[in-house]
């Protein structure tokens, strides 16, 4: 078992740090969302956010967009020229899938600086995608609600997860440790 340990000891190091970091960021992010009240910003700051800049998009698109607090459940209504669109909830924010980012970066990580520059500019990157899909969305339910299965469910998780496996390959190949050893 020693053996194979040793033999394999670059993936060990990629597999445990990458379920550290997961793990820890995840519960961290746990941590903040028990403890976002919705006091302020409902229903946490992050959904918020990712509804408010939502709403601000479409209405620079000139949709007349507004967001308000679901009454029955912790998410954002959107509403479309009147037209209630869809419910912004806290797994359309982006931070579940930044996280899962962050930790594969951190696993298979190069130089700190550039490691860091990478993890920070992919995090903002996936953020702004993540804005532009639930414009898009949105957009698309307005104009044609009856392909919202296929346009949740199939193409705006698949332009959101590209980009993620884009990035991955992108640091893989050019920054990683693990890749500057093997030339």
């Amino acid at each position: 078992m020693k053996e194979l340990f040793i033999k394999y000891k670059s993936v060990t190091r990629f597999v445990l740090t990458f379920l550290i970091v997961y793990v820890t960021l995840s519960m961290a992010y746990k941590f903040y969302l028990k403890f976002s009240d919705g006091s302020q910003f409902y229903p946490d700051y992050m959904t918020h956010l990712v509804a408010i800049q939502s709403q601000d998009l479409l209405n620079v698109l000139d949709y007349n967009a507004v967001v308000i607090p679901h009454p029955d459940e912790p998410s954002m209504k959107l509403i479309v020229n009147g037209k209630f669109l869809a419910r912004i909830i806290e797994g359309c924010n982006s931070v579940s899938i930044i996280i899962l980012f962050v930790s594969f970066i951190v696993a298979f990580s190069g130089n700190v600086k550039e490691t860091i520059i990478f993890t920070l500019s992919g995090s903002v990157l996936l953020y702004v995608v993540n804005l532009l899909r639930i414009v898009v969305l949105s957009i698309g339910l307005y104009h044609y609600p009856w392909r919202s299965g296929i346009l949740h469910q199939v193409v705006f998780p698949g332009i959101i997860y590209g980009m993620v496996f884009l990035l991955w390959m992108f640091w893989a190949n050019r920054f990683s440790k693990l890749t500057k050893k093997n030339e």
